[in-house]
């Protein structure tokens, strides 16, 4: 059954923050940032502020400034560690927020990201997700080395087209992989009777058979069903294309309005996506993406803050809105999102040691004032987010 929810707030992690100055910032201590303390501490504060999932980037390339390329600056933050291995640290050191790490799924393989998903899940006790990236560059296609890439070409070249129109086919492709291996198992499938010497009940583990263009796949996995059944699949969408797989494999998709006219429009592409895929079920929960600059009480505002890191390197600029402001400011932000009707926000802090402890102490405390946000009791990802639970395997026998 699904959940009414009434909005979602979440966090989105990256290195030091958004701002590619982050890492300068006194509090950043970027001698920290591989280390799984800072992520420990990091995702802690956004529990404290009640959020009910925080993601974690991660791509197969080092970060650059520039969107299909790799760059050769040494002024930023470049290396992260594994997004999937961070959450798997952070998730026992916490009890209630969703971890959705990002995978990318052009050149990993499905059954991979399906068992350490699912593997997630159960050291998270069901606060599992993913959100799925297409990888279009060509660095990180020779980091792998098993497919063509049309190599430095325009956007618009056809070959170009081609390689992302068949990356986003394979996406969806994935996807389904991965949901029917967490299928594989039924939820009963272990029975663990030493008396009858069977620790598992082979007719409840069930081989997908998939056969596509991309993957041709047996299964089962050699990982039981996750707590979620499924966990729960996200995806970041900017165009028609990518807003097509995010109706077609996704539970949710972050989106990234730059005012209200946009947010009305990404809304209809949103469900004009659904209604070409023919999606069926839920929804999609469309969730708005913020880079924010909170003012310090007391000190130095948002937009003095953001005008200062400019100053110091590459100034800000993002594929989602940029808000600096008094959390006051960012609370009219997300409470016309929500008026518009959107599922929720995932905030992007410009400096994670600055603006995440001002989600916490401010802007969270704000938005629950207004009704925007509530505490609840719901222990899974799937249920912060009002997603359907407690479903059975699609491999299970229907009981009479």
């Amino acid at each position: 059954m699904s959940t009414p929810h009434p909005f979602s707030l979440g966090v989105a992690l990256d290195g030091a923050g958004w701002h590619p100055s982050a890492w300068r910032e006194p509090s950043s201590h970027p001698a920290d940032l591989f280390t799984a303390a800072y992520w420990v501490d990091l995702v802690a504060t956004a529990e404290r502020a009640t959020l009910d999932f925080a993601t974690i980037e991660d791509s197969l390339a080092l970060q650059s400034e520039r969107f299909l390329v790799g760059d050769e600056r040494t002024d930023e933050v470049r290396g992260r560690l594994d997004a999937v291995l961070i959450a798997s640290r952070v998730a026992p050191s916490t009890s209630r927020i969703g971890l959705i790490p990002v995978a990318t799924v052009t050149h990993t393989e499905p059954f991979h990201v399906s068992k350490a998903i699912a593997t997630l899940d159960y050291v998270s006790e069901g606060r599992a997700g993913v959100q799925v990236k297409v990888s279009a560059r060509a660095d990180e296609a020779a980091h792998v080395g098993r497919r063509a890439h049309p190599g430095d070409v325009l956007v618009d070249d056809p070959a170009f087209r081609a390689f992302v129109d068949d990356a986003f086919e394979e996406a969806a492709d994935a996807v389904e992989v991965i949901r029917r291996l967490w299928d594989s198992w039924e939820d009963d499938a272990e029975i663990r009777d030493a008396a009858t010497d069977r620790f598992l009940d082979a007719d409840k583990v069930h081989a997908i058979d998939f056969e596509g263009r991309f993957f041709s796949v047996r299964g089962p996995s050699i990982t039981p069903r996750p707590p979620q059944g499924q966990p729960v699949v996200a995806a970041l969408a900017h165009a028609a294309v990518p807003y097509r797989l995010a109706a077609r494999a996704a539970d949710v998709v972050f989106v990234t309005p730059a005012d209200a006219v946009h947010a009305r429009a990404i809304l209809d592409e949103v469900r004009e996506a659904e209604r070409v895929v023919a999606r069926e079920g839920e929804p999609l929960r469309v969730i708005a993406d913020l880079v924010v600059l909170i003012d310090t009480p007391g000190g130095e505002t948002g937009p003095d803050r953001l005008a200062r890191l400019d100053a110091l390197g590459r100034p800000l600029a993002s594929d989602a809105r940029i808000v600096a402001g008094s959390a006051s400011t960012v609370a009219d932000v997300v409470d016309d999102l929500a008026a518009a009707g959107f599922a929720g926000v995932r905030l992007r802090p410009g400096v994670a040691t600055d603006d995440l402890p001002r989600i916490a102490d401010d802007l969270a405390p704000e938005l629950r004032r207004r009704g925007l946000i509530e505490p609840t009791t719901r222990t899974t990802l799937r249920g912060r987010l009002g997603l359907p639970e407690g479903f059975p395997s699609r491999y299970a026998t229907p009981v009479a």
